[in-house]
């Protein structure tokens, strides 16, 4: 996630879907894409991913490990940010003397707390990433490794749900 996403607000309406159909040689991908032009999707909604074609990198499609790395790096900034404001929290109510532990030092609660929250964000983080978006790329990827195609379809959910439709016949599993 992207500093700019994070001070965007967010919708909660995707305003593109997309779906990944899985292809067992070139010769069947190409012709599922000439389908696909032929029913009146346009080449800009498609990509083909496989040798010969696009890689998946110039498609979007991440390594699991940058994946995981981008997430624990986010939930670590966030992770830290509250748990220093849980420290600084604690550091006023001691000062206020609303709450007095024993043997609480008062100076390095901000900073531990903090350092705490932040390698708890972290793994959180990464496991978020390598179970959730990782762990769907990397199927991709293996796909791809094993020398079948990928046929992604992207755009508006009505395009991606015809498309759905026009390629049942074709897919080896279900589309994504």
């Amino acid at each position: 996630m992207s500093v700019t996403r994070f001070w965007r607000s967010r919708t909660f309406k995707r305003a593109k879907h997309l779906s990944v159909f899985i292809l067992i040689d070139e010769v069947s991908a190409f012709q599922a894409y000439r389908l696909l032009q032929t029913h009146g999707i346009s080449p800009e909604h498609l990509a083909i991913v496989g040798r010969g074609y696009c890689t998946p990198e110039q498609v979007g499609l991440r390594e699991p490990l940058q994946i995981a790395w981008r997430k624990a790096r986010w939930f670590a900034v966030a992770g830290g940010t509250l748990g220093s404001f849980l420290g600084f929290s604690l550091w006023v109510s001691v000062q206020w003397q609303i709450l007095l532990p024993r043997g609480f030092e008062p100076a390095l609660a901000i900073p531990a707390i903090g350092i705490l929250g932040g390698f708890c964000g972290a793994v959180v983080g990464a496991l978020i990433g390598f179970l959730g978006e990782g762990s769907q790329a990397n199927v991709y990827r293996y796909h791809v490794r094993q020398g079948r195609y990928l046929l992604m379809v992207e755009g508006p959910q009505s395009l991606v749900q015809s498309a759905r439709e026009i390629l049942q016949v074709y897919a080896v599993g279900k589309p994504r």
